[in-house]
């Protein structure tokens, strides 16, 4: 086992470092040069800047997300599902001196081609930590993943994150809207509304309306959107995926929504923090580098 080593989530906005020494943070840095936000630095001195004063030749880094993707440090090829999730650590990428980037996953049918990469790294460790036969792993692309007790099977990419961003931002639903709040009644009524109707196109304009209206506080537009977004995404996934234990994977706030959104059918889930996922991943692999 080695004892001491630098695990990295490099994305594409921002770069989280974490110092490990005998299974035990020492410590963390983050930093919002992500792989599209270098400005002109390379990611060699990217590297240097978050792990100085941590680094040393007998110390590996163990990379994974963007960074190894076609605008990262380098393009690491894809594993094709089905994948044994304990043979990922021992196909790394070398990039440098004792720097190593993680393999993304990939599916590749007729009916289904998708992507990830840094969720492999969650699923791993949420494998060891909170095992599961679907993994839901929430964010700007939440995966829905389909596992058993070794494998990754099968995933889903539903861009629910992103989509809310455009709409709220970047369309007519967000026009001329006072500073958001939360408003978890808002939320509530926008998930029923979302796991009642998941045909979304007819159902997106009358988030504007339902404001101008009067029926919706102008405020809580986005609560009302999210919660329509998330509830229209639980109901079409589960036609695709029977009843089973899941692990949701990611940050807790977002994670409880899509807690309250599972239960509302009659799924329960367990909610496992992403770092801690990525962190025992990470762990994973490189104690696999060692055997």
């Amino acid at each position: 086992m080695t004892s001491r080593y630098i695990a990295v989530d490099w994305g594409s906005t921002n770069l989280r470092a974490w110092l490990i020494e005998q299974d035990r943070c020492q410590a963390s840095r983050q930093s919002e040069a992500g792989v599209t936000r270098l400005n002109g630095k390379s990611p060699q001195s990217v590297l240097a800047e978050i792990t100085h004063g941590w680094r040393d030749s007998a110390t590996p880094v163990v990379m994974a997300g963007m960074v190894g993707s076609n605008v990262g440090w380098k393009n690491v090829p894809y594993l094709t599902l089905p994948v044994r999730l304990d043979t990922i650590g021992e196909q790394l990428t070398p990039v440098d001196d004792n720097v190593l980037i993680v393999p993304g996953l990939c599916v590749r049918r007729e009916e289904n081609h998708n992507v990830m990469r840094g969720e492999e790294t969650q699923l791993i460790g949420a494998l060891a930590l909170a095992p599961a036969s679907l993994y839901v792993m929430p964010g700007t692309h939440c995966k829905w993943v389909q596992a058993d007790s070794a494998h990754i099977v099968d995933f889903h990419t539903v861009m629910t994150g992103e989509l809310h961003a455009v709409l709220l931002h970047h369309s007519l639903i967000g026009a001329g809207l006072p500073e958001q709040q939360l408003s978890p009644a808002a939320f509530s009524a926008g998930l029923a509304r979302g796991l009642a109707t998941p045909a979304l196109l007819p159902e997106l304009f009358t988030v504007r309306a339902a404001h101008i209206l009067g029926s919706l506080a102008p405020e809580a537009v986005s609560e009302f959107l999210s919660g329509l977004l998330i509830g229209a995404e639980v109901a079409t996934m589960r036609e695709r995926f029977s009843p089973q234990p899941i692990t949701l994977v990611g940050g807790e706030a977002l994670a409880n929504r899509y807690q309250q959104a599972l239960a509302a059918v009659g799924y329960q889930a367990t909610v496992l923090a992403g770092d801690t996922a990525f962190q025992a991943g990470i762990r994973s692999i490189v104690n696999a580098m060692a055997n």
